[in-house]
């Protein structure tokens, strides 16, 4: 690759292969993604055709996995997320609660564990909720970082231990409060964050759900897929099926993130031989269960195979997998609202513009903050509005004026 040792890659188009090398992707993995030909990446990469505008660029850094568009642009100035205005209101407020370490002692008593676990239940309950879920969340969240913090600080033994288990489960609530927003370095502090108080709780269950939202930090990094997958795999040697459901269902999560890593990087092989464990596992529970903050049952992974066939460019498979499941009995409208954005990615694939726009007015009224924040609907609803048939752009324009990004 022609770029300096010192200065990295120079052009657009070098940094757009450095991107997708880093990722594992092959040529025609990247272009099915972005919904172009192989010979169109080639050419970006050579630089025979130049930087793409806005909301075709938005698609290929969400394809990436780039979070900050600069690394593709080479302006440090410009991030996805503040370009497009993502930023949540109360971003700063959950910020600081993170980078806030309260170092000095307190007169008051700890609040016991069995309290903070059923906050943290409550909070997990108002992420699925319908609504404005980001909000609720944020909104809960500092003060229950708080007191979880200071309470395994000054709690020993059992108590602490509990107390730990509850504030991985709080740093996975701001993990996910923090996906899709102009904060990628504190995506991956709460995600270490949340597996260092696993560990520190010695709860094999608390390490095996760290794992399986640490595996979405990952690749949201870059990370190779071979280091996702033997976390999770490890992960999984902790559980044992036999103690019970959660651990089914844990390890049926697992196997799930394992499906996704290889998907992404398009073994197809190796992805559909680790959904079809975490198949057995959801047929193992029984088509009513769904774990309680997790959401893993039937309906999930169900769902996930829309965004492994999308992964792997078999739109018609992903579009038919859609066909057969019925997202709207799922137990969370957040995860309700994604998996119908990750629907119309898959018929985005096929070109199908009105079932596009149709599905993310769906996943807006399912979950308005859902996809306000999802890059992949932000820039489907620029792209159809500016570019879109007669037929779908006034319905696009009203779209993006729903998810903030209309001009």
């Amino acid at each position: 690759m022609a770029h300096g040792a010192e200065s990295g890659p120079r052009t657009f188009g070098q940094r757009v292969r450095r991107a997708r090398e880093r990722k594992g992707q092959s040529r025609p993995v990247l272009a099915g993604l972005v919904g172009r030909s192989a010979e169109w990446v080639k050419a970006i990469e050579n630089d025979r055709l130049g930087m793409p505008r806005l909301s075709l660029l938005l698609r290929l850094a969400e394809a990436l996995g780039v979070d900050d568009l600069a690394a593709l642009t080479g302006d440090e100035r410009l991030s996805a997320a503040t370009y497009t205005k993502a930023a949540h209101p109360s971003l700063l407020r959950v910020k600081e609660a993170l980078t806030d370490y309260d170092v000095l002692s307190r007169d008051e008593e700890p609040v016991p564990a069995t309290q903070l676990a059923d906050r943290v239940a409550l909070a997990w309950q108002a992420w699925h909720g319908f609504g404005d879920h980001r909000s609720r969340v944020a909104n809960v969240l500092p003060a229950l970082l708080a007191d979880l913090r200071y309470a395994a600080r000054v709690r020993e033994g059992i108590e602490r231990r509990r107390v730990l288990v509850s504030l991985a489960q709080g740093y996975h609530l701001a993990q996910l409060y923090l996906s899709f927003q102009p904060a990628p370095e504190l995506v991956m502090l709460t995600g270490d964050r949340s597996m260092t108080a696993a560990q520190d709780a010695d709860s094999p269950r608390a390490v095996a759900a760290a794992a399986w939202y640490l595996n979405h930090v990952f690749r949201d990094a870059g990370e190779r897929h071979e280091a996702r997958v033997e976390l999770a795999m490890k992960s999984l040697q902790l559980l044992d099926p036999d103690r019970g459901p959660e651990d089914i269902a844990l390890g049926g999560l697992l196997h799930l993130a394992a499906a996704l890593s290889y998907a992404k990087v398009g073994q197809k092989g190796s992805a559909e031989h680790h959904w079809d464990s975490a198949d057995r596992a959801a047929k193992r529970l029984g088509d009513g269960y769904a774990h309680p903050w997790l959401i893993f049952g039937r309906g999930m992974v169900d769902a996930y195979a829309i965004t492994m066939r999308t992964d792997l460019v078999r739109a018609g498979e992903a579009v038919d997998a859609a066909t057969h499941i019925d997202l709207g009995a799922m137990q969370s409208s957040t995860r309700r609202s994604f998996h119908i954005i990750e629907t119309a990615r898959a018929y985005s694939l096929q070109g199908e513009s009105v079932a596009v726009v149709h599905l993310l007015q769906k996943a807006y009224e399912a979950s308005p903050e859902t996809a306000r924040f999802n890059l992949f609907a932000r820039g489907a609803a620029v792209e159809l509005s500016e570019n879109g048939s007669a037929l779908v752009r006034d319905d696009a324009r009203g779209l993006a004026r729903q998810l903030g990004v209309a001009a």
